[in-house]
């Protein structure tokens, strides 16, 4: 239950907020909000089912709202709070602004930070080693012969650490680095050992001890996921210790899908694993125990049948010419069942990459041991843990591909997406790929039963005025204890913006459905001063921009021609300066892209978001759609739609004195059965129909 001290202590922060902040006007909606998250995570619902689902429209407050509903409460509980968020964007926000507002507001004493990955911190010793000294460990660490501009450039970032001016995150770096680059001298899991003595003040291991300490931690979606794959708990507090707020919750089927999905090369990996064999020689030869003979042995043998199996299946591969003989040079297995011919050596790969990893662990644990006991001088150690440590990470990634492509799928649920793509190049090779289809269950038991509560929250949660379509992607049910919660957004849709569908010759199906969106857009631009064209495809944006140059008398701000930021800063500027602005952007342009007030009034929206399933998972999922005898376009298509649509018409009203037209240039609104269900779903402007 609720404390009456925590309640009371939220409505005393909600009024000392409401003083401090400039502008501020009280919202029922985010008030009630506020309520029904910290009722939620008390249990006052379901003491089982601390989870709640939260669709707060643009406007209302929603950071403001999940914050102040948590920390009372996660301070009284003894708990912390992880806000993980899909966007750097918002993460910024939340550091640089909502929770130091917060902090000096609330009365209240917490301590926040940034949670980021190993791969975002340098890794001492591997930088060490890429300068190099004398000792020709040197080249034996650059995947590549350097230059010296590059060896310059890193004993610069060296100096620079140890005089203070770095602390060794991508993130503050002054001059970006390649990622070919930073790849070589990044931390990873498997080389960063804490008892070296290289490794017990790097910047990594410095900033887990401040996670430690911290309240409040800000993370990402894939961070989360990876914390959860390890059991949760290893990089993040545990997770019957943690509230978690899931922001831009419509990211997370996608991002546990990817996540939860595997891939390798054939012929690629029989080049990395005749170097993990030198590797186990050089073990062998440079370690004093006995106990590294027998697993370095058996480890040369498990290599050698691993690289005879992924031969054998690249042989396969190389008599399919016919069927990797489309646009894509891929064969995706229907329902995921792999021809007889490879489901044996599938599991045989499985089985002899599991044994392979096994005594690999053997050999890294006496080589662990003999570096605690001195038995190797410095630099040789460092060379070896690196090594092996990339070593480790691929087998670990093999094993993963192998067994998730042999294991028999379940029958009560989707099968595994499985497919196979042909990479160009002299000697054909081929990259396995494996991912699940529905990710619902995985999210049951890493998070939704594990964790002391959750808030999952986004301005677009609900696709046809219902949560359905989410609740299946992520595994929860109406009727299984989680609260549901949808508040519009208390902008004056009717009064301030104006939906157009205008008439149109063609549908986008049409051959000269591009021509005359390009018409129709030269019209729509007259007496506009700012503007954004969404289109579903670059080609058609091309296509489009090329036959609106000539007759128009103002620069067009094309995406992909400058890079997002260069091109909003050019808007605004051209909008600041009375000038007439233009911006052509594709889906991504949809999505998180905030120009208020006259920095855009006039939104075009050229086709309605049908995602064409193009990828192998999201062919998958509709064959196993149908395959149910359920259909893919009502159950998937339309959904998706829906919720895409809503999100692109939220790019025009961003505070509550916004005004503009959107204009949609697709009649399937009007013409088609499912144009209605998409129409009624969005807000409530002005609608006017030709």
């Amino acid at each position: 239950m609720l404390s009456a001290n925590v309640k009371n202590q939220i409505r005393t922060i909600y009024k000392a907020i409401s003083t401090a902040l400039p502008n501020f006007r009280s919202r029922r909606e985010q008030n009630y909000i506020v309520a029904e998250i910290s009722k939620t995570l008390a249990g006052e619902y379901d003491k089982h089912r601390r989870i709640i689902v939260v669709e707060a429209g643009t406007g209302i407050g929603k950071s403001l709202a999940y914050i102040l509903g948590t920390i009372p409460l996660a301070l009284a509980s003894k708990k912390k709070v992880c806000i993980a968020t899909a966007t750097v964007a918002l993460q910024e926000q939340l550091l640089h602004k909502d929770l130091p507002f917060f902090l000096q507001h609330s009365g209240l004493d917490f301590s926040f930070g940034l949670v980021k990955g190993r791969q975002r911190y340098v890794c001492l010793a591997k930088l060490e080693m890429l300068i190099g000294g004398d000792d020709g460990t040197q080249m034996a660490m650059w995947q590549t012969k350097p230059d010296q501009s590059q060896i310059a450039l890193l004993q610069k970032l060296q100096k620079d650490f140890h005089e203070k001016r770095w602390n060794g995150e991508r993130d503050t770096l002054g001059t970006p680095l390649p990622d070919h680059l930073w790849n070589q001298i990044c931390c990873d899991k498997h080389s960063c050992h804490r008892q070296l003595a290289n490794h017990r003040h790097c910047p990594f291991h410095k900033a887990r001890e401040d996670i430690d300490e911290w309240d409040v931690l800000i993370a990402n979606h894939s961070l989360l996921f990876a914390d959860l794959e390890l059991g949760g708990g290893v990089i993040l507090p545990e997770p019957d210790e943690l509230y978690y707020i899931i922001d831009e919750a419509h990211h997370l089927p996608v991002v546990a899908r990817d996540f939860s999905s595997a891939q390798a090369t054939l012929r690629g990996a029989i080049d990395w694993l005749e170097k993990i064999a030198k590797t186990s020689a050089k073990l062998q030869n440079q370690l004093k125990s006995n106990h590294i003979i027998a697993p370095a042995q058996a480890m040369q043998d498990h290599i050698s049948e691993l690289c005879s199996l992924l031969s054998g299946v690249a042989h396969y591969c190389d008599t399919q010419a016919t069927a990797f003989d489309n646009p894509e040079n891929r064969i995706r297995f229907e329902h995921g069942k792999l021809p007889e011919s490879l489901v044996i050596k599938a599991e045989n790969l499985a089985s002899a990459s599991n044994d392979a990893l096994k005594q690999f662990n053997k050999m890294l644990v006496l080589l662990n041991e003999a570096i605690k006991d001195g038995e190797l001088p410095k630099h040789q150690s460092e060379q070896l843990l690196s090594e092996t440590g990339f070593m480790l990470q691929r087998l670990e990634n093999l094993h993963k591909l192998w067994k998730m492509t042999a294991k028999a799928d379940n029958p009560k649920g989707a099968p595994m997406a499985r497919w196979v793509e042909q990479l160009p190049g002299k000697q054909s090779d081929y990259l396995f790929n494996v991912s699940p289809i529905e990710v619902g269950f995985m999210l049951e038991s890493l998070l939704w039963e594990k964790a002391a509560g959750v808030v999952l929250c986004s301005a677009t949660l609900r696709a046809l005025n219902n949560f359905n379509h989410f609740t299946h992607q992520v595994g929860l049910s109406i009727n299984d204890g989680s609260r549901y919660l949808a508040m519009d957004s208390p902008f004056d849709f009717q009064q301030n913006a104006t939906l157009f569908i205008p008439k149109m010759r063609c549908e986008p199906t049409d051959d000269n459905y591009t021509q005359e969106l390009a018409e129709q857009i030269v019209t729509l631009l007259e007496g506009e001063s700012a503007t954004l064209v969404l289109f579903a495809s670059y080609w058609q944006m091309e296509k489009v921009a090329e036959l609106v140059r000539p007759k128009i008398n103002t620069e067009l701000l094309i995406q992909g021609e400058d890079s997002r930021q260069q091109l909003l800063t050019k808007h605004k500027q051209r909008c600041d300066d009375g000038k007439v602005s233009i911006i052509f952007g594709t889906g991504s342009f949809s999505e998180g892209l905030d120009l208020p007030g006259d920095y855009l009034t006039n939104l075009i929206i050229t086709k309605l978001p049908f995602a064409v399933p193009t990828s192998p998972v999201e062919q998958a999922h509709a064959e196993y759609v149908k395959a149910k005898g359920g259909n893919p376009f009502l159950q998937l298509t339309i959904p998706d739609a829906s919720r895409k649509l809503i999100q692109s018409c939220g790019r025009l009203l961003r505070k509550e004195e916004d005004y503009g037209r959107i204009t949609i240039l697709d009649r399937r609104l009007i013409t088609k059965r499912y144009g209605k269900s998409l129409l009624d779903s969005l807000p409530p402007f002005r609608q006017v129909i030709e």
